[in-house]
């Protein structure tokens, strides 16, 4: 099992947030500020979040240094499928053999097999995909559990993580609740939270993006009354209230930009020059101590032209099942 740790000696990358909590800087493509794994160091160890197939040897270092070795894993949970938050999961299940895997119910089979996953992948990113994310290697069935609406994961002593379905960013998203510290693990459900000026920005890509069910995802969590929001992307926010409500205004915002531009033009072009010029202007510049090439990264996962595809996406969904509702007759020709 694990040793004792000074919080104080830790190794770059890894902070302690008390309660037998760790935040591990997984970074992305070898940067760091980016994706954020979840240490609970209790008697039944577990792991939130393992980033990308890249992230994973820096990943199972970091527990090494935290006194995990690899028949100490209990468990790793994944928020959802997207290969920045459990790209690393086929590595990591070979590293730590004894570690259960939980994932959503409609992500379990991509875990399994991720095949079709990765072809969807290596067609949206083609070369870049290998510097970014890297391949996403099968889990045994027989180790992974699945959840739906709700389910829990027992960290020990009576202490346990409860999953809630939250989908709006993707249809195989979750958020977990730690019982004892009320902290919320909150994935891409709330979008980006960018530490180093306090921003949150939504995230969301295609196909799943849905305003929808993101904003009775963001009621649920205001609901829930978590004392920390624990960020993939990126750390920890003790500012509940205020950034929850941050987050559906920005993306209430986005979508009014996209629709007003969409009103004017079908270009997508003309959406991405909109939001440019309505919307990032909101926020505040990155400081000279984040690398320009973190923020490059960053803005791929959840940037412009990512968000407004989503948000088009979504629209044109919108408008097909209204004509279809209009006439049920051509839809059926079509």
């Amino acid at each position: 099992m694990h040793d004792d740790v000074d919080p104080d000696a830790l190794p770059s990358g890894i902070t302690a947030l008390g309660d037998d909590i760790f935040a591990i800087d997984t970074r992305m493509a070898g940067y760091p500020g980016i994706t954020s794994s979840y240490l609970i160091r209790t008697e039944r160890p577990c792991v939130i979040e393992v980033g990308t197939a890249g992230s994973a040897p820096v990943l199972r270092d970091a527990l090494q240094a935290l006194g995990i070795g690899p028949s100490d894993l209990a468990t790793v949970v994944v928020t959802h499928i997207h290969l920045d938050h459990a790209g690393g999961v086929g590595d990591i299940a070979t590293m730590f053999p004894d570690a259960e895997i939980v994932v959503h119910e409609r992500g379990a089979r991509h875990l399994a097999d991720p095949s079709r996953l990765m072809r969807s992948a290596r067609a949206v990113w083609g070369d870049r995909l290998d510097v970014l994310f890297g391949d996403l290697r099968p889990t045994d069935a027989a180790r992974i559990r699945s959840v739906a609406d709700s389910g829990e994961v027992d960290l020990g002593a009576g202490r346990r993580l409860v999953s809630h379905y939250t989908p709006g960013h993707a249809k195989h998203h979750v958020g977990l609740v730690d019982s004892a510290t009320g902290d919320l693990y909150v994935g891409d459900a709330l979008g980006v939270y960018n530490p180093a000026t306090g921003d949150v920005r939504p995230a969301t890509p295609p196909p799943d993006f849905d305003p929808d069910a993101a904003i009775a995802s963001l009621r649920l969590f205001g609901e829930i009354g978590a004392r920390r929001l624990m960020f993939s992307h990126f750390g920890a926010v003790e500012t509940v209230g205020e950034t929850l409500h941050s987050a559906e205004e920005e993306l209430r915002t986005w979508v009014e930009t996209v629709r007003d531009a969409r009103a004017d033009s079908p270009d997508l072009d003309h959406a991405v020059a909109m939001v440019r010029e309505r919307v990032l202007t909101r926020y505040r510049p990155n400081p000279d101590s984040v690398s320009a090439e973190s923020a490059e990264v960053m803005d791929v996962l959840s940037g412009v032209h990512s968000n407004v595809a989503g948000i088009t996406h979504w629209l044109d969904r919108v408008a097909e099942d209204q004509r279809a509702a209009a006439d049920p007759a051509q839809s059926r020709r079509d």
